[in-house]
């Protein structure tokens, strides 16, 4: 019984790194709204989670017109 009780452990654990990289990684995809593009945080964050940094080139604005008050965001 011991040993059945520390797979399902060993198993839970594996499934949350797991879930926890697919979900930083798809969030560095996705479209972004405005208010969060220049996040510090997030962009910490996901990068210590998942040891790549955040490629805006591949980040789209997530409305249509955010797309200009994103191009014009001091970074």
């Amino acid at each position: 019984m011991a040993i059945v009780l520390s797979l399902l452990v060993i198993g839970w654990f594996a499934a949350m790194a797991l879930g926890t990289q697919a979900y930083f990684r798809g969030e560095q995809r996705k479209p972004i709204h405005e208010r969060n593009w220049n996040s510090a945080e997030f962009d910490q964050l996901a990068e210590s989670v998942t040891g790549q940094a955040t490629d805006y080139s591949d980040r789209v604005p997530a409305y249509a017109l955010d797309a200009y008050r994103v191009a014009t965001l001091n970074t």
